[in-house]
């Protein structure tokens, strides 16, 4: 008996517009519908005259819900997966089915369409040259600034997911953490009140009553880090002022305060040796 194939299918991120051919032939063709959300999906196929199953495969179940279609697709059905909007596995579940279906050797399609990140990043006015996508920032405040810490020293733009009722707590800890930059936050991107703030952190509460609805953040990278140290060579100018006498609190000052690199990366760098 041949394998089935799994569609990876993106939806609309806010214009229904945006669906494509492509997608409405797929969800035509297979045999079911697996989905993040079977009530979004199920208005989504409403709205595009397509009468399907739908088949619930979040988060919180995927592990459990993907051995079925891992299953049925060994059957020799034929699957389509989608999120609630945008591209499958991308901040949303998807990524263990995929991994599965990987391992069972059945054939993984995926069909290009809305993503929110590029959409806000080639708007954002910021490089587009390189850029590291995040996605979202833990809720906890201190979860929050230990991840930001970490993404420090990246050069390349940085993308970021957030919600309204966290953004400005998010980029507050932005400005902390990271210091001041460019920063463009998108919302309510394809949607009737699609706008793009750019600004710099410094000046983020300007905007506070702008920031509703669903919000990509686009942050610039840090322009020093491409004239600063590597992680072995702050490592070892730590080391050099400590083979002079200085204690290892001040040799990690003098670094952060010479090289301008923040004081808790270095400790964090330090501890890991």
């Amino acid at each position: 008996m041949n394998k089935g194939t799994l569609y990876l299918v993106p939806t609309p991120i806010g214009n229904l517009k945006d669906i494509t051919k492509r997608s409405k032939e797929v969800f035509n063709l297979v045999d079911y519908v697996a989905c993040e959300d079977t009530r979004n999906t199920s208005k989504l196929l409403n709205l595009l005259g397509i009468k399907k199953f739908t088949y619930s495969c979040h988060e919180h179940i995927e592990n459990k819900a993907s051995e079925k279609i891992i299953a049925d697709l060994l059957e020799g059905k034929n699957v389509a997966y989608c999120s609630d909007a945008g591209l499958p596995c991308i901040s949303d579940p998807g990524t263990l089915l995929v991994k599965h279906a990987i391992e069972n050797n059945i054939s993984v399609v995926p069909l290009p369409g809305s993503n929110a990140a590029l959409t806000a990043l080639i708007a954002s006015g910021l490089d587009t040259s390189n850029f590291y996508f995040y996605g979202f920032l833990d809720s906890k405040i201190s979860k929050k600034e230990a991840e930001l810490e970490g993404l420090l020293n990246i050069s390349s733009t940085i993308i970021f997911y957030e919600s309204p009722h966290r953004i400005l707590e998010t980029l507050e800890s932005l400005l902390k953490i990271l210091g001041n930059r460019k920063v463009c936050v998108a919302r309510e991107l394809t949607k009737i009140h699609e706008e793009f703030l750019r600004f710099e952190l410094k000046d983020y509460l300007t905007y506070k009553d702008r920031f509703i609805g669903e919000m990509v953040i686009i942050v610039e990278g840090n322009k020093e880090k491409e004239d600063k140290l590597t992680d072995e060579e702050i490592n070892k100018k730590v080391d050099e002022l400590i083979a002079q006498g200085l204690s290892l609190k001040d040799s990690i000052t003098a670094v952060s305060i010479f090289y301008k690199i923040n004081k808790n990366y270095i400790k964090k760098l330090k501890m890991k040796n």
